[in-house]
């Protein structure tokens, strides 16, 4: 009954996010590519897997404000 439970598909769906390719994952579970390969079976079994690739949106403003003279602050003194 719990397993039921577990795998309806009537709930709110559930986003994972990683920076860590699939093959990787055995070195985050300290080298045991068994169980990272299972995490990732259950994980993936009824998935959408989204590659997003190109630099990152969020870089956009800061590198913007980097790249900018800087302001001066106020008047300059006599």
């Amino acid at each position: 009954m719990r397993r039921a439970c577990l795998w309806d598909r009537s709930g709110p769906p559930v986003v994972l996010t990683s920076n860590v390719p699939f093959d990787a994952w055995g070195r985050v579970f300290g080298g045991d590519e068994v169980i990272a390969s299972a995490i990732l079976d259950r994980l993936l079994h009824h998935s959408h897997v989204f590659h997003i690739t190109g630099p990152s949106y969020r870089m956009k403003d800061k590198l913007a404000t980097i790249r900018a003279p800087p302001q001066p602050a106020g008047p300059e003194p006599v």
